[in-house]
């Protein structure tokens, strides 16, 4: 279906990690939800692999048995082949890139055995697409160069199946943090399969909002100097971006912190992330509208995908009406791309 948009198409999808836990919802559930809302496909997450993995074979699933989580992504594909929703990626595989190989041998031989488990598991779901998110692991290389050889080499493992890196900024990352640092990561590895899972929240959260400040705003700088950086940002990103680099575009906003996150054992960025991203035109504040509008102006043709973590009950909300809410919010912010 899509949302039309100056005569073309958009593919809509929606997370199956975003719908609440409070709904109590079963995968089998969450995915009608979807489908009837309207959505064209789903990101499908580990997590909910494994909880229908548990449902299914009546007990806990260990999250390295990569035999039964095949046969589980396998009967997930028939439920998604069953409602007409395409499985658009994997997510989200974290802490990959940058171990090193001789002080962090250990870490970096998990990382890709992960990694081959992952792909297995993307066969049987019938996705070509896996999400790797820029890695908050502590003690990795600061170096890009090094960053961007390991993902040359997972780039390499995927195109033995055809499948494509969708690589993702989260604004809490230990060194690869913004839109711009990914790029540059991307552009260094130089494989044609790989592009950027780009996201309004991680973008306008690390380059503008910030929860552990009163404003809920960066505040090194003034106002108007925050806006004027902003901006930069964005023009920077039309004119360098191709469009047909950017995999995928992830929608959400985030509310503003009260009272604001500090000294926390996690990083703030992150428990923001995690549990305060609602809905576009549900209670954020940060400028998500700027960042669609910047990605669209790039030719950007790929998928919207509503990835949220809202930790507030909407009390009057069912989940199906919560689902359909999500894909009016993307209408609507198309909507105003227009005006």
């Amino acid at each position: 279906m899509g949302i039309e948009y100056q005569g073309q198409s958009i593919p809509t999808s929606f997370a199956s990690c975003s719908i609440p836990p409070y709904f109590d919802a079963k995968l089998p559930q969450k995915l009608e939800a979807i489908r009837n809302a309207g959505f064209d496909g789903i990101e499908i997450s580990m997590p909910d692999i494994l909880a229908y993995g548990c449902d299914i074979e009546g007990k806990e699933l260990e999250e390295d048995d990569y035999d039964t989580l095949s046969d589980v992504a396998g009967k997930i594909r028939i439920l998604t082949d069953q409602l007409g929703l395409v499985i658009l990626m994997l997510q989200p595989f974290s802490r990959f890139e940058g171990w090193n190989k001789d002080t962090h041998a250990q870490e970096r031989r998990e990382a890709f055995t992960r990694a081959t488990g992952w792909i297995r598991i993307m066969e049987r779901l019938g996705t070509d697409m896996l999400q790797v998110g820029s890695s908050d692991a502590q003690d990795i290389s600061s170096s890009l160069d090094d960053h961007a050889s390991d993902l040359q080499e997972l780039a390499d493992l995927l195109a033995e199946k055809g499948f494509r890196l969708a690589y993702e900024n989260w604004c809490w990352a230990t060194y690869a943090s913004t839109w711009k640092d990914v790029w540059e990561i991307s552009r260094k590895a130089n494989r044609r399969n790989i592009g950027l899972c780009l996201d309004t929240f991680q973008s306008a959260g690390g380059e503008y909002g910030d929860p552990s400040t009163e404003s809920g705003y960066i505040e090194d700088f003034s106002p108007a100097k925050l806006d004027s950086r902003w901006q930069q940002s964005l023009a920077e990103l039309e004119q360098t971006v191709p469009g047909d680099k950017i995999f995928l575009l992830q929608i959400s906003d985030a509310y503003k912190m009260k009272p604001p996150l500090r000294n926390t054992k996690e990083r703030a960025r992150s428990i923001w992330s995690h549990d305060y991203r609602p809905l576009p035109f549900n209670g954020g504040y940060l400028p998500i509208q700027d960042f669609l509008n910047s990605v669209l102006r790039t030719d950007f043709k790929g998928w919207l995908s509503v990835e949220v973590f809202d930790s507030k009950p909407k009390e009057k909300l069912s989940m199906e009406e919560y689902v359909e809410a999500a894909m009016h919010s993307l209408t609507r912010l198309l909507v105003a791309t227009m005006q």
